[in-house]
């Protein structure tokens, strides 16, 4: 006979209670941070910066096809305008560069969708960079992506019809960017020799670049004692257009290293302005586990105290066993005091040719007649000339703009100067009025001398 086997009851497995705060639930999204070389130049840049930045993603876009080649490999290559340029360059044309991104919208948008953080590089002056940097840069902003640019503006030599270029670059692509840095090449005989080969000046621009952009994604991605993330980098870059002040230094360890760090970090040789009435600062501080209160205190309160005093000011402190012989700093300024264009202010006509409203003077009050109670006569006052008031002119020469500070200069000569041009109309009207003035110098010489005299009486 079988034997039944024993029914085997399973009891039932308590299942504890899930804790409301599990490591899945505390899954954040990360930030997606992309950094597009827009140009010959601007891919230059970044295919340089890509093999030494990490976590961020690169693109190098050019219409150039040749350009492209020599792209680094760690970025993305983007080839656009194929059907306008034939896979060559803009030729100095910035009108033919908005029409060859204007062509590859949903290709670009493809390229910003997702994105957090778009950083956009490039040297104006151009075709590709100029005409099209505006477009990638309003795709990004109808995305709602956060939005900065670095542009670098030519060198003197390469004449001003390239700094018009980037001028009116800089005019379109500012309402698109949340803020921009802007860098005159000139900057680059702050940082190296006159007789460095040119290859190796720009390299030393680029490594500078390197190193604050380094330091920018270290504060968005990585924990501190203090942290920031990724809101505080969209609360400083809140508005339009702004310009910004991005530098990372770095010092050894050592007695008033706090104070060599500050001078460091607020004068970058690359930029022709300063912080100076800053609405947004966001720095991170970077040392060893003794990294001091005092420290801290003394490189926050120099830097809060030239800024606006309604500024936001966010701060983070980072501490690790790679910081133990130095001390870092990376500092991010948007809304720097000074004005990119002159034109910007409402009444654009300089204020060397105003002239100065003087108040009138009113006439001196007619005497009274004055009677002598005693003789009855009539006592004639004597008259009173009114105090003449000095008129407040000043001579041609005094009235000038009021001086820049020496930091603003450059900006101000490359890009700020608007000068009063005129139309071609009144160019060829006054050429007219010039040439009729000679040729009727030319008629009186030539009537003889005894008969010149006679039409002269």
């Amino acid at each position: 006979m079988q034997r039944k086997r024993p029914k085997i009851v399973k009891k039932p497995v308590k299942k504890e209670p899930k804790a409301p705060f599990q490591s899945e639930d505390l899954k954040t999204k990360v930030t997606k941070v992309r950094i597009i070389g827009i140009g010959g130049g601007g891919g230059t840049i970044v295919s340089e910066i890509a093999y030494k930045l990490p976590r961020a993603s690169f693109v190098v876009a050019n219409t150039d096809s040749q350009a492209l080649k020599t792209a680094s490999r760690k970025s993305s290559r983007f080839h656009f305008g194929q059907s306008l340029t034939r896979g060559l360059g803009t030729g100095m044309n910035p009108e033919l560069g908005t029409q060859a991104a204007l062509e590859e919208k949903d290709k670009i948008k493809k390229l910003l969708e997702g994105q957090d953080l778009c950083i956009f590089v490039a040297c104006l002056g151009g075709g590709t960079g100029s005409g099209a940097v505006p477009i990638f840069a309003k795709m990004a902003k109808s995305l709602g992506n956060l939005t900065y640019g670095i542009f670098t503006l030519p060198f003197k030599f390469e004449g001003e019809r390239k700094m018009e270029i980037a001028r009116e670059s800089l005019k379109k692509v500012k309402n698109y960017l949340n803020a921009l840095s802007v860098i005159p090449n000139e900057r680059a005989f702050q940082l190296i020799d006159k007789s460095t080969p040119l290859r190796q000046a720009l390299s030393t621009v680029n490594k500078s670049l390197t190193e604050s952009l380094t330091g920018l994604i270290e504060m968005i991605y990585e924990p501190g004692l203090i942290n920031i993330d990724f809101a505080d980098f969209r609360t400083i870059l809140e508005g339009r257009g702004r310009l910004a002040y991005l530098n990372t230094a770095e010092v050894e360890r050592k007695k008033d290293s706090a104070k060599n760090l500050i001078v460091k970090a607020l004068n970058s040789p690359l930029y022709p302005y300063g912080i100076k009435g800053a609405k947004g600062v966001l720095f991170n501080i970077a040392g060893e586990k003794g990294l001091s209160l005092a420290e801290v205190n003394e490189i926050s309160k120099t830097i809060s105290e030239l800024v606006n005093p309604e500024a936001k000011i966010i701060f983070g402190i980072s501490q690790g066993k790679k910081y133990s012989e130095i001390l870092k700093t990376t500092l991010l300024v948007t809304g720097c005091g000074m004005k990119i264009f002159s034109s910007e202010n409402k009444d654009k006509t300089p204020k060397r040719i105003k002239k100065r409203q003087v108040p009138k003077v009113k006439e001196a009050e007619k005497p009274k007649k004055q009677q002598n109670k005693k003789s009855g006569t009539v006592k004639k006052t004597k008259k009173k000339s009114a105090p003449k008031k000095k008129k407040n002119i000043k001579k041609p020469e005094e009235i000038t703009q009021e001086p820049l500070p020496e930091q603003n200069l450059n900006l101000f000569e490359a890009i700020a100067d608007e000068r009063v041009r005129r139309s071609a109309l009144q160019v060829k009207k006054e050429a007219e009025e010039t040439e009729a003035e000679m040729l009727a110098k030319e008629r009186t010489w030539e009537v003889p001398t005894f008969l010149r005299r006679k039409m002269e009486k």
